[in-house]
């Protein structure tokens, strides 16, 4: 699976939320971001079954 890098500015109280989190569930901050967004494309149906990838959210 082809990969595209961006930048995110964010507030540092996200940011460190977000480390937690992935921490918490053993994966990368990069790994927890994608995971949580494509929940989030998933549930708004903005994301196609056929636009996914097997899942690969716990590596980073």
């Amino acid at each position: 699976m082809a990969r595209e890098s961006f930048l995110l500015r964010t507030d540092p109280k996200v940011l460190a939320a977000l480390r937690r989190w992935a921490d918490d569930e053993l994966r990368s901050v990069n790994g927890q971001l994608d995971y949580v967004l494509r929940q989030a494309l998933r549930e708004a149906g903005r994301l196609k079954e056929t636009d996914q990838p097997k899942d690969d959210s716990s590596s980073g």
